[in-house]
């Protein structure tokens, strides 16, 4: 698992609410991006929790961006959709899901968390200005 569908949804939405004038709700977005309202409220509700929006209530509330794209990382927008951390290979983070339930034997476990290690380095660096603004 590295993105799924919240992601995806997360970053669309995050284009949209980051050109508008105003705050964007919830409905507007799921009707423009024909994305299931619930689970897209879920998303933006984890995406206000970890800082990357703001919801604006009342009658002409919605979402906006709590800082400029820029400042923004990748990985912290796919950790907020996702709710975790993002994985090539879900048994480099968790010695549980280790298909043969010998982590610590594994002769590929050393690259595979070093490979991880890398990917995250780059999700981190990785703004959305850098996605959005290329």
């Amino acid at each position: 698992m590295l993105l799924t569908r919240a992601s995806e949804y997360a970053l669309l939405s995050l284009d949209i609410i980051r050109t508008a004038k105003s705050p964007i709700g919830v409905e507007y977005l799921a009707n423009e991006l024909n994305i299931p309202k619930s689970f897209l409220a879920k998303i933006l509700q984890n995406l206000a929790k970890e800082d990357i929006l703001v919801s604006k209530k009342g009658a002409k509330g919605g979402f906006v961006l709590s800082k400029p794209v820029n400042e923004i990382s990748l990985y912290k927008v796919i950790v907020a959709a996702e709710g975790k951390a993002p994985a090539i290979f879900d048994c480099v983070q968790y010695a549980d899901t280790c298909p043969n339930g010998a982590m610590g034997l594994c002769a590929i476990s050393p690259f595979l968390a070093k490979f991880q290690g890398k990917i995250n380095h780059f999700l981190k660096e990785l703004s959305l200005g850098d996605i959005f603004e290329a």
